[in-house]
């Protein structure tokens, strides 16, 4: 049964830095390229950042240059780095696989405000 535990959210200046992690269970993480993903108010969820099981990683635009995907494989968990956040990055913080429609499982997600 999968699992997805995101955490590390929180209240930031303009020009901050948070680190999330996301926790993994089940096969998912062993099997399929990770993603990070985001969902502001009255917007639909976006990826913002993938990395493969072998460690390639890919940015939405809006993030590159700010954001940095990791994963442990042997601790079954994916991190993302944030660095110079921006009022506009504030929003639900998620984990998937890549690709995973909105029909399947969740995490609670994690949620990040930066205050300008």
């Amino acid at each position: 049964q999968v699992q997805l535990v995101e955490s590390g959210g929180g209240l930031v200046q303009a020009g901050g830095s948070l680190r999330l992690s996301c926790a993994a269970s089940g096969n998912i993480f062993s099997t399929y390229a990770m993603a990070w993903y985001r969902q502001a108010p009255g917007k639909q969820r976006e990826s913002v950042a993938t990395i493969t099981r072998s460690g390639n990683t890919a940015y939405a635009d809006s993030v590159k240059g700010r954001f940095t995907i990791s994963r442990d494989n042997a601790k079954n968990t994916v991190y993302l780095e944030m660095n110079s956040l921006k009022p506009e990055d504030t929003a639900v913080y998620y984990c998937n696989r890549v690709g995973a429609p909105g029909s399947e499982y969740w995490g609670q997600g994690t949620q990040v405000t930066v205050s300008s």
